[in-house]
């Protein structure tokens, strides 16, 4: 019957046997015995037709869009079932990361087409349960990771502005502040990182979540470096950031995988990671 359907919606579309069976590389007898058929089947006359012409039936309008849709539920069919059908890498990545992670997922789609990637965001803990669990084949994760998982593609994320609130002493510098005057202050640690060399009371947040600690901030909590990556994605009117000057601090993050899980779909993964990372 699908083969029916198709037929009908193109003569429809082109109102025109020929037109039809050229466009589906068929014969023309052919189109005309499944339009029959679909005749037959529906008990009505889908087209008014003679030597020279052919038009809808008002039946057959009627019917148009049913066959339209089917067409369009066969075609998403389809692709799903060739989607689920291919192999799939699930990749758990920071929101940091994020952008490098749609890199990364295109060039897989460009390299490699008969893997689908998968995208998660998660932070460090739960990326580093899913990678233990096996529900996700690779984690793009701050080091050190964990010394159970391998790891390879490091990259630096620089650290040069802290966030601090609107009321805040040094909301007002323009010029940017000294990682000195930080002095006394509570700096909030995502991830349980700790700055070295930067003064302040260190306060620990749970997971490596820029923006819950960026909440924190908002209340009042602490202050919290941040890179540069975040201050021009994030727009918040409850927190102000501010160059941080001379402190030279960095996170490294690196993509991490269970070594008893080494396939080479997951070689590709990391291959694909060094491209986007020399490459835009």
């Amino acid at each position: 019957m699908a083969r029916e359907i198709r037929c009908f919606a193109r003569v429809a579309a082109r109102l025109s046997f020929s037109g039809a069976a050229a466009d589906l590389g068929m014969s023309q007898p052919a189109i005309s015995q499944a339009v029959a058929r679909l005749e037959r089947a529906t008990g009505v006359r889908l087209f008014d037709r003679d030597a020279r012409t052919v038009r809808l039936t008002a039946a057959g309008a009627a019917l148009l869009p049913y066959a339209e849709q089917v067409l369009e539920s066969a075609a998403a069919f389809a692709a799903e079932a060739s989607r689920l059908a291919r192999p799939v890498i699930h990749l758990a990545y920071p929101p940091l990361a994020g952008p490098l992670a749609a890199r990364i997922a295109r060039r897989m789609a460009a390299r490699t087409p008969s893997v689908s990637v998968e995208l998660r965001p998660a932070g460090r803990a739960a990326a580093a349960a899913a990678l233990d669990a096996g529900e996700v084949s690779a984690a793009i994760l701050a080091t050190p990771a964990p010394a159970r998982f391998v790891t390879a593609a490091r990259f630096h994320v620089t650290v040069d502005h802290v966030a601090v609130p609107p009321a805040h002493r040094l909301a007002a510098r323009a010029g940017g502040a000294r990682p000195g005057e930080l002095a006394g202050l509570v700096v909030l640690t995502p991830g349980g990182r700790r700055w070295e060399g930067l003064p302040g009371h260190p306060r620990m947040v749970p997971d490596d979540d820029f923006a819950a600690a960026l909440d924190l901030v908002a209340a009042g909590a602490g202050v919290l470096p941040i890179p540069h990556l975040l201050v021009r994605s994030v727009r918040r009117d409850d927190v102000v950031f501010v160059p941080l000057e001379g402190a030279e601090l960095r996170i490294t993050y690196a993509l991490a995988w269970s070594g008893e899980r080494v396939t080479n779909d997951l070689l590709a993964l990391v291959q694909a990671m060094q491209d986007a990372l020399w490459t835009r």
